[in-house]
């Protein structure tokens, strides 16, 4: 039974950006709008589209016909790999190479949002820490593998837990002892902190990613700001720039922050009328914040593709299955998970959770069968991965595509989906309403293609007559 009641596929009427709809300039926010003729609203676009599971059923020669020249455009180069399926049927209507492995990029982020939601839950928080040290005044910052954590109220991700607080409670369960040294621990995560394939230039100067730890602020970035495009300086220690923070919110210097790992609590004493104070107990809570639900978090690595989310959230999936947390261990993790949901797991092949390495291998046919299962409703837990994509021409990576040339913009509003783009790298995946009010889904994958802003154009047109035909 196809789900028609998930947020990509409800019948929503919203009004599309609204950047230069108003009747005057505000350029500096001081001036008052003269009096002149009303300036009439515009017409609500439409956001979603609704789906008809009773609409005539598209047929795999009519989709054939739609799109098999679109497939073999030039700009598309000579290996793309296309998968489209009708939900309400599981019928496939269109294969090119769809079983083999082609370079996803981005698109790598919808197994790594589904694996997670899997293993952990969308409520599932991340945690981070801080217990007594081995000396008196000494505290412990443990890294929970929380990527969205913030310094203060400056924050980067939407309800974000934060060291100004944390710090707050640390001096409180101090009492009179004054702290004196901040240890961090990163322990949590282990292996290398770059995947197999990351170029040298990711971190800096492009600054699309950070090296993997379990503690840092805002994924890493030295400001709480993201660029889409452009780069996001990061830490090149994010770990070590969050234990700094943290000590300046208990008043400490950078010189107090050193590396090391927390000490185990030990038990109460048998027969101890009183437990002993957090101050005096090494091990002992001092403090604890978490991070908004893994759905949350989820919805922001699909809408902003963040790369440093996304290779967190594989190591969720790793601890999940009691495996190390490290990018090998993420990736095998992954890889039983999807096998785990029924999907063909063997048509992906892994080195990163996030898809910049180019060694990922992922088919079309896993991408559209994972998309599919969730449209079925059969995981509850998965639902949100549809409400959680991009929406064309409205929102995250999609903002500005299907605006032109004038043929794609039928997808505006009607197509959400996930994008992959590396150097000669261009993908799709996501789920579309046909004009007839059908629901499909579709993966379309180019890893040989030229000049990027065509290649995408040319994507975009084979999406946009998907909608476009009743076929």
């Amino acid at each position: 039974m196809v789900v028609l009641a998930i947020a990509a596929v409800l019948a929503v009427v919203q009004p599309g950006p609204v950047k230069g709809w108003l009747a005057f300039n505000d350029r500096a926010n001081t001036t008052t709008p003269t009096a002149a003729a009303p300036v009439p609203e515009p017409t609500p676009t439409a956001v979603l589209q609704a789906a008809n599971a009773n609409a005539p059923a598209p047929t795999a020669a009519g989709v054939a016909a739609a799109i098999g020249k679109l497939a073999v455009a030039e700009p598309l180069g000579s290996s793309v790999h296309i998968s489209v399926v009708d939900v309400a049927t599981d019928q496939t209507l269109f294969q090119l190479n769809a079983d083999a492995p082609a370079t996803p990029a981005s698109t790598t982020k919808l197994l790594t949002a589904a694996t997670v939601l899997a293993a952990r839950g969308p409520a599932y928080r991340l945690s981070t820490r801080v217990v007594a040290g081995s000396k008196p005044g000494e505290v412990v910052l443990i890294g929970g593998g929380d990527p969205t954590l913030a310094v203060n109220s400056a924050a980067l991700f939407p309800g974000a837990a934060r060291l100004d607080k944390l710090a707050a409670q640390v001096k409180k369960a101090l009492g009179g002892t004054k702290p004196t040294k901040v240890i961090i621990d990163t322990s949590l995560f282990s292996g290398p902190t770059t995947a197999v394939g990351w170029s040298s230039g990711l971190i800096s100067p492009e600054g699309q990613v950070a090296a993997i730890q379990s503690l840092m602020t805002n994924a890493g970035r030295v400001k709480p700001v993201h660029h889409e495009p452009g780069a996001d300086p990061r830490f090149s220690d994010p770990a070590l720039a969050a234990g700094i923070a943290f000590a300046r919110q208990l008043g400490l210097p950078s010189s107090a922050v050193s590396r090391g790992k927390a000490p185990v609590a030990a038990a109460p004493a048998t027969g101890a009328s009183e437990p002993a104070t957090a101050d005096a107990t090494p091990g002992a809570e001092l403090g604890k914040v978490q991070s908004p639900p893994l759905v949350r978090i989820v919805e922001w690595m699909l809408q902003q593709s963040d790369n440093v989310i996304a290779e967190t959230m594989g190591r969720q999936v790793a601890l999940a299955a009691g495996k190390p947390a490290s990018f090998d261990g993420a990736a095998a993790a992954m890889i039983d998970k999807i096998n785990a949901l029924g999907l063909p797991g063997d048509e992906a092949n892994l080195y990163d959770a996030s898809g910049l390495t180019r060694h990922n291998g992922i088919s079309p046919t896993l991408l559209t069968s994972l998309l599919a299962l969730v449209a079925r409703g059969e995981h509850p837990e998965l639902t949100s991965l549809f409400a959680s994509l991009p929406v064309a021409g409205w929102s995250g990576t999609l903002a500005s595509r299907f605006a032109t040339p004038s043929p794609n913009k039928v997808g505006q509003g009607v197509v959400r989906a996930k994008t992959g783009s590396l150097t000669g790298v261009n993908t799709m995946a996501g789920e579309l309403v046909t004009k007839d009010g059908r629901l499909l889904v579709f993966a379309v994958m180019a890893d040989h293609t030229g000049e990027a802003i065509a290649a995408r154009q040319a994507l975009d047109r084979i999406v946009a007559r998907l909608v476009q035909c009743g076929c």
